[in-house]
């Protein structure tokens, strides 16, 4: 009461001061002390009035701003959950593909091996084929000998001179044999022409 009635006109502040401090030389002015009472009780309630309404303005934004965060929060929430479940989806997905890269390295070196061995194989059959080849060209070589010396007319006397009595049944009987012995002769040379791949010339 004494800070409000500071603030009255000098008179009343005098008078109430006065007032509550006791003095004797007190002179009651009831009226004036209703006029400042009335006025502290306006500017009071005025104070309050204005207190109130900030106090109900930043409730409100207090509550919007809650109301936004926790739209935020639940959003991010939101978020992190995906996130999480895209990290298992990626992290069985990066295990697939360890696998998969696993199963294509041992393919590979599998086929690589694989490779290695036909080589080695073919090598082999190349090897064996040539041997093959040159005994074969060895064998023709010695059947066009053959046959060269069979149509030769001095084969032919030796024939005559190993029978054991000429006659023309013999004579009949070694152009038989003759002849006979050509054309086996001539058979397995086509047959290893053939065998060797090489064009039948006899």
């Amino acid at each position: 009461l004494r800070k409000f009635a500071q603030q009255g006109a000098s008179e009343g502040r005098h008078e109430l001061l006065a007032f509550l401090s006791g003095s004797s030389s007190y002179a009651p002015a009831s009226g004036e002390i209703v006029g400042i009472l009335k006025q502290m009780s306006d500017e009071m309630l005025a104070d309050y009035n204005s207190a109130t309404e900030a106090e109900e303005s930043a409730i409100k934004v207090f509550e919007e701003l809650m109301a936004a965060k926790k739209k935020e929060k639940q959003l991010a929430s939101e978020a992190i959950e995906k996130k999480t479940a895209r990290i298992a989806e990626l992290g069985i997905a990066l295990a697939e593909k360890a696998n998969d890269l696993e199963d294509t390295q041992e393919a590979l070196a599998a086929d690589k091996q694989f490779i290695a061995n036909m080589e080695e194989t073919c090598k082999k059959k190349k090897e064996e084929w040539e041997e093959r080849c040159k005994l074969r060209a060895e064998e023709l070589q010695a059947l066009a000998e053959t046959i060269k010396i069979l149509n030769d007319d001095d084969a032919l006397e030796l024939f005559k001179s190993t029978l054991p009595s000429p006659g023309a049944s013999s004579f009949v009987q070694v152009q038989v044999t003759a002849a006979i012995a050509k054309s086996r002769a001539a058979s397995l040379l086509k047959e290893g022409l053939r065998f060797a791949g090489v064009s039948e010339r006899v």
